[in-house]
């Protein structure tokens, strides 16, 4: 088997990669398939098509049942939970308001591996960073919300909450050499098959099925690579840079989602919020840089944080 490494540097490159993907698939969601084919179909296939993708490659021996059942509910929840929730809140909310209610995942991720799984104190720039990507995001998202989106909020934010704890869980479950995570990826894409298999049963309005070759087609490609390529290569960069940059990447879609709209579709743009949101996110991520550390952290806390996989 290869035995390859990859730099925090580099896996910082795959997180921006994988983001302008994203950008461009969420996009495409928008325009030809959001109100032609059901949501929660269009989930079931994207998942369900890459579960396909790595079932040829999974070997079940390379993991214990435990990870095993940990990576697949950890796909359950990561993906399957999550879209659940967020395709629910959309019968409360505008667009517009879904894209603002996601801004505070940074906040999610790293609540969840300083408190919830247990970990010593994380740096408090790491806290910073994920508030001010939050501001970012929402100096260019933030609009007047309706009077009545309780109950959209509080699903959005379940949805957060689902997303940041899948990222987190998976950074910090240890599944060997990078060069076999993709023989045990199928696990992940299991559960998150099973889950939305559930949101099929009981939400799916089956009279909205795909029913062209083009919407077929960008299926196929959410599938096999957004969700399947681009989760993997996501959630495999998580586990080489720091908590804190992996909260501010959570955010950094908004400003990207809004470029490809305004490229491919001409979308109107206000340029004077996107600048000055997209430098506050890209603020965020200098202040978790690990070059930060030898500025603000004594040698002895250096050496501790050496290795992101650690953190």
């Amino acid at each position: 088997m290869l035995n390859f490494r990859i730099s925090p540097l580099s896996a910082m490159g795959v997180l921006w990669l994988v983001t302008a993907a994203w950008a461009f698939s969420f996009s495409l969601i928008g325009v030809y398939l959001s109100g032609h084919v059901d949501s929660y179909l269009a989930v079931f296939i994207r998942v369900g098509l890459a579960f396909l993708l790595f079932l040829p490659l999974l070997r079940p021996s390379t993991l214990s049942l435990p990870k095993s059942a940990a990576l697949t509910a950890i796909g359950g929840i990561q993906i399957g939970a999550t879209y659940l929730l967020l395709y629910h809140a959309f019968s409360y909310l505008s667009v517009p308001e879904v894209l603002l209610f996601t801004i505070f995942t940074p906040l999610y991720i790293t609540l969840f591996d300083e408190l919830i799984l247990g970990r010593r104190r994380l740096p408090i720039r790491w806290w910073i960073a994920s508030v001010v990507a939050v501001i970012g995001a929402a100096v260019i998202r933030y609009n007047q919300v309706s009077s009545n989106a309780l109950m959209g909020f509080l699903l959005i934010q379940a949805a957060n909450l689902c997303f940041a704890a899948g990222q987190v869980a998976y950074k910090r479950l240890p599944l060997g050499e990078l060069a076999q995570q993709p023989r045990v990826f199928g696990w992940f894409f299991l559960g998150a098959t099973l889950v939305s298999g559930i949101g099929v049963l009981f939400f799916a309005d089956w009279s909205k099925v795909p029913s062209s070759a083009f919407q077929w087609g960008i299926l196929i490609w959410l599938g096999l690579g957004a969700s399947g390529l681009g989760y993997l290569a996501w959630n495999m960069a998580a586990k080489k840079v720091n908590t804190g940059q992996l909260a501010s990447m959570n955010n950094m879609m908004i400003p990207a989602g809004i470029l490809v709209n305004f490229l491919f579709w001409n979308d109107e743009v206000d340029w004077l919020r996107l600048l000055l949101g997209g430098s506050i996110i890209g603020l965020s991520l200098w202040i978790c840089s690990p070059k930060r550390d030898a500025i603000f952290e004594p040698r002895e806390q250096q050496s501790s944080r050496a290795n992101p996989e650690r953190q």
